[in-house]
């Protein structure tokens, strides 16, 4: 059946963001090693400041994307983030990027990500039809899986032809393309009927109805979990490749990208797996995959480098199939009017978890080193798992029909 010209639009809108995305997360950390110095504990710190805005605002944007057009929000982001990124380069140029600078261009741009994300996933619902909720969310994550896949290799050779500060200004662009593609979209959004609840009673909502529903609490929690510890992982990998392991800017972004074509690969399958049953995919997926992360700290220079490739291979397509399905089931079982605070409070939770996971994994890797610390997050994300394992969910093979929104809060 072929898609609908707006959702084609909203597809490659949010191909172009997440290219960006996959480059100048790659790319910041690296203009504070190179250019700036910065420590172990810097590093994390950068890289907490990029989620901490889901903690920080999630659950007010959430209510504010309820009460409002998605379309105006997406696009206003995404302007948004290119505009910010765009001064680090423009202090480099000046002699004046200090790493304060850099942490606050995180920061915003992170604020900036929250709206794009919450809004999004709000708008798909509106785009399909709930029996297309997985087919699209199945085409979207692999496609982000592509843009990350090729994101992070590029980075490499970007951060080698223009310097590590002027290859931000340049993945600016992908954020410029990604608006002019929100632009095009020609459906007329519903009107937003007008809210006069307090902010936060609104806010309450959307986490009751997160915590009350029996399918959707095990979720977040393994989300939240795995979050929290893959942070930690995130915040120590490029140095463990670039120190520990004694690779290049390219080699360190190619070897990422290996992660990302687990990914690509998972979401090409998603709909042929999703005969196992959707919501039986939600733990299966993990379960069978996640035990791979103890191969990532078993990584030395040398042959046994392949052991980093192929343990985040099979663990990136194994949490690329479980996103798809769990998002899908989120969006299935949730009312239209609670869609931004749904996907706010879980975005609150799941992504808030980060920033406490970057810090911590800085921290630790100052403390007892950058392989320790590997370590750590490995044992983290493999026992994250057993939230959805011993739930309801394991007993269940597709999504409810019906779910009473008034029970579950």
């Amino acid at each position: 059946m072929p898609l609908p010209r707006d959702f084609r639009l909203f597809w490659g809108s949010d191909a172009a963001n997440q290219f960006g995305t996959a480059v100048y997360t790659f790319v910041l950390p690296v203009v504070a090693i190179e250019a700036l110095g910065a420590s172990a504990f810097q590093v994390g710190l950068l890289t907490a400041a990029s989620t901490a805005a889901f903690l920080l605002v999630g659950l007010p944007v959430g209510v504010y994307v309820d009460r409002a057009r998605k379309r105006p929000v997406l696009v206003r982001s995404t302007v948004g983030r290119a505009v910010v990124l765009a001064t680090v380069p423009v202090a480099a140029w000046l002699g004046d990027l200090t790493y304060v600078h850099l942490l606050l261009a995180a920061l915003v741009a992170g604020v900036l990500t929250v709206f794009f994300e919450v809004a999004s996933q709000a708008y798909l619902p509106t785009l399909v039809d709930r029996d297309g909720l997985a087919p699209a969310n199945g085409r979207l994550v692999s496609t982000q899986q592509v843009a990350r896949l090729s994101g992070r290799p590029l980075s490499g050779p970007l951060v080698q032809l223009l310097g590590s500060a002027n290859a931000v200004l340049a993945i600016t662009a992908s954020f410029v393309a990604s608006a002019l593609l929100l632009s095009g979209m020609r459906a007329p959004e519903r009107a937003v009927e007008p809210r006069e609840r307090a902010l936060w009673a609104d806010m309450a909502e959307g986490l009751r109805f997160v915590f009350r529903h029996p399918l959707l609490r095990p979720v977040v929690l393994c989300t939240t979990s795995f979050n929290l510890t893959n942070a930690m992982w995130g915040a120590v990998t490029v140095l463990f490749l670039l120190r520990d392991l004694a690779l290049s800017t390219t080699a360190a972004a190619a070897l990422l990208g290996v992660g990302s074509a687990g990914g690509v690969l998972a979401g090409l399958l998603a709909g042929r797996l999703a005969r196992f049953g959707q919501v039986r995919l939600v733990w299966l997926s993990m379960l069978v995959t996640q035990p791979t992360w103890v191969l990532v700290p078993l990584a030395e220079p040398g042959w046994r480098v392949v052991l980093f490739a192929v343990g985040t291979l099979v663990t990136s397509a194994g949490v690329v199939v479980y996103n798809i399905s769990q998002v899908s089931l989120r969006q299935a079982l949730c009312p239209e009017r609670l869609q931004g605070r749904m996907n706010a409070s879980v975005r609150f939770l799941s992504w808030g978890a980060m920033p406490v996971g970057g810090v911590a994994g800085g921290a630790l890797a100052e403390w007892v080193g950058v392989r320790a610390t590997l370590w750590v997050a490995s044992a983290g994300m493999i026992l994250s798992v057993l939230w959805v394992v011993l739930s309801p969910l394991r007993s269940m093979r597709d999504v409810p029909v019906i779910t009473s929104v008034d029970r579950h809060g």
